[in-house]
């Protein structure tokens, strides 16, 4: 029903392009906020919406830390606390230390007064409005990086609890800090802003305009923010951080960047917040105001920049407006009725109650929002999904380049020791790969396969040995650290970044190998520009390789591909972080024979191309028609190494590998065709 009211609704519209129906839009929007004081010269509504425009600012640099990079904060509040106590301090009368001399500059560029009490002279702060916005953001930032620094290494619940105990110190130490903050009774007194020398005052229409400002500012750092390279490392994180990390992530810098960039919209608000109300107390930060957040973000869209301002305008008008006149309506029909305890129901009370009935009605019904973070992509029609299993290696390869010819060995494994506890998972393992070589390594579930790839790429610390790529050694650098200097891996049991796109995901992988930071995504330099350009050209190219298997697709989210898809997708983001080696751990898992034999021959393309690659395979025909040299682990010892051919004739490795049966099997067949060579 919706739907088709919707259609009805688009129709005169769809000859116009996407981009300018946006665009129209933003400015029919616009010009409705910008004139809603004119047509409707309310103060006490005006004064609601800017309040709402307070939590949707509060909202939007939550929506960073939960939304994008998925960091469950329960102590947001705390920083919207620090930038209004900052500006509190700096302007009321509650902190005036006695004048020097020294204080002369200050007062000379309007930071300070001097005053006279009848006493000494003292001194009175005069921080302009407008300054202390860019400095409560710098200061509150400061401080989410502080007590991020200890606390990010923690996960899920855990830091939630560790968030929620800092959400409520910030405000204790408000009220026990009496010189400071006057503490329970809170500062009075706040500045109110001023302009051309007239100040605000009481009126909202004013602070109505200021808070338009601020939330196009802060949603267009947002959005440029979350399309930035920066934005694709928090959601990575958020969806898997042991695939970010192996994607050259820095895992504990995006979080404090989260963190940081988050806390300094908190302090910013708390400027705005306190310089309307012109008072600041410590139960005006307590941890209701962090939930209620937090059920903005959640009713509008995790992630989504545009439905965490509609999620908190709703939620919040409906607190100031529409509960009200709801309370009267219900008093008014209790009185009807002649029921005295509905004649008593105040709805505004009850908002912590309703709050929490809508939050657990969207994780029922609509988990995403009311504008979820990801839209949906078209379906593809009948030839896009129709895939045809191509032999001949990858398409494309002439806009790839080749890899450097290299000489010596690429990989050096040197008597590596992994333990858990008393279990040895690797036992002083040696493993050589030359540059420019397939090395694949085989051997029963349980030997060691994947942990010897885990602790080469630094998700597993090694217990003794040395690992050495290109004479660099490897155990002790961080996963990030791994794949800048050019090891590359996909694993064995899939990771990718299911609420992303195919773009997205493969886009990742060139984290590492991309320069801009938080100020250059901002601003959209045309160095940035440039990279962005390059990065995305580069990563369609990659796409491009595996033909309509991913092409076609490359808007939709993962979730929606099939598990062979999903493998080709995981092989291209490792390829696009232009490694000097990749490790493939069962790269052909799950596909059938023709998929298989495709694939074998895409990866020996690359190899043609001058790719290095390390290899986890349990089919031995791939294994046979890739590898140069073939590596058997059985629980965790290295029992051969040789060529393709020799390793299967290998009695151990037929009864560690392939069991007593086949072993059996396979010499009565070399018997036999060696009997039928002498006949």
């Amino acid at each position: 029903m919706l739907q088709s009211a919707a259609s009805l609704l688009g129709r005169p519209f769809a000859g116009i392009p996407a981009d300018r129906r946006k665009g129209i839009g933003l400015i029919v929007l616009a010009a409705v906020m910008l004139l809603f004081p004119v047509f409707h010269n309310n103060d006490a509504d005006i004064d609601s919406m800017a309040n709402a425009m307070s939590y949707a600012m509060l909202a939007l640099g939550l929506n960073i830390v939960v939304g994008f990079a998925g960091l469950l904060d329960l102590g947001y509040a705390a920083f919207f606390a620090i930038g209004a106590y900052f500006y509190g301090v700096f302007t009321s009368f509650q902190v005036m230390p006695l004048w020097h001399s020294y204080w002369a500059p200050l007062a000379a560029i309007g930071l300070v007064q001097k005053m006279n009490q009848g006493g000494p002279d003292l001194v009175h702060f005069t921080l302009s409005f407008w300054l202390a916005l860019p400095l409560s953001a710098l200061v509150a930032a400061f401080f989410g990086v502080l007590f991020g620094a200890p606390t990010l290494r923690l996960r899920g619940d855990y830091l939630a609890i560790v968030t929620l105990g800092f959400g409520e110190i910030v405000p204790i130490v408000a009220r026990n800090v009496d010189s400071v903050t006057n503490g329970a009774a809170g500062l009075n007194g706040i500045q109110a802003p001023m302009i051309y020398g007239h100040s605000f005052g009481v009126s909202a229409t004013p602070y109505y305009y200021v808070g338009i400002a601020m939330i196009a500012l802060l949603i267009f750092i947002s959005v440029r923010l979350r399309d930035s390279r920066i934005g694709r490392a928090w959601m990575a994180i958020r969806e898997d951080e042991i695939a970010a990390s192996a994607m050259g992530i820095n895992l504990v810098r995006l979080k404090l960047l989260a963190f940081a960039i988050g806390a300094a919209f908190a302090g910013m608000t708390g400027v705005f917040f306190v310089a309307k109300l012109q008072t600041a107390t410590p139960e005006m930060f307590g941890f209701p105001v962090s939930t209620m957040i937090l059920v903005m973000v959640v009713f509008g869209g995790m992630g989504s920049v545009w439905g965490v301002v509609v999620g908190a305008f709703i939620l919040q008008l409906l607190q100031s407006w529409f509960l009200q006149d709801l309370t009267q309506w219900v008093n008014a029909f209790g009185a009807l009725i002649g029921v005295h305890w509905v004649q008593k129901v105040d709805l505004v009370q009850s908002i912590e109650l309703i709050f929490g009935i809508i939050l657990v009605v969207m994780m029922l019904f609509r988990r995403d929002g009311i504008i979820p973070a990801a839209r949906k992509a078209p379906d593809l029609d009948f030839r896009a999904q129709h895939a045809e299993v191509k032999r001949g290696g990858f398409v494309g390869l002439d806009r790839i380049p080749r890899w450097e010819k290299r000489s010596g060995n690429a990989l050096e494994v040197r008597g590596v020791e992994v333990r858990f506890g008393g279990l040895i998972a690797l036992n002083k393992v040696d493993i050589t790969v030359p540059a420019g070589g397939v090395v694949a390594v085989i051997g029963p579930n349980g030997s060691g396969k994947s942990t010897l790839f885990n602790v080469i790429t630094g998700l597993v610390p090694a217990s003794a040995g040395s690992i050495k790529f290109e004479g660099a050694e490897l155990i002790g650098l961080a996963p990030h650290d791994i794949l800048r200097k050019g090891v590359a891996r996909t694993f064995q049991n899939i990771r990718l970044f299911p609420n992303l796109t195919v773009l997205e995901n493969v886009l990742v992988g060139q984290h590492a190998r991309l320069r801009s930071g938080p100020f250059s995504s901002v601003l959209r330099l045309p160095r940035t520009r440039v990279e962005e350009k390059r990065a995305r050209d580069w990563v369609l190219d990659v796409i491009a390789m595996f033909g309509n298997r991913l092409t076609p697709r490359a808007a939709q989210t993962v979730t929606g591909l099939s598990y062979a898809n999903r493998r080709r997708v995981e092989i291209a983001r490792a390829l696009a972080s232009r490694p000097h080696i990749l490790l493939l751990d069962e790269p052909t898992a799950g596909m059938n024979p023709a998929e298989t034999l495709e694939l074998a021959e895409q990866i020996k393309s690359l190899h043609e191309l001058g790719l290095t690659i390390l290899l986890i395979e349990h089919k031995l025909d791939v294994v046979t028609t890739l590898a140069d040299t073939v590596i058997v682990l059985d629980h965790g010892d290295k029992i051969a190494e040789g060529k393709p051919e020799e390793v299967r004739r290998n009695e151990e490795v037929l009864t560690a590998y392939l069991g007593r049966a086949a072993k059996e099997a396979v010499m009565a067949e070399a018997q036999q065709a060696g009997a039928e060579n002498v006949a």
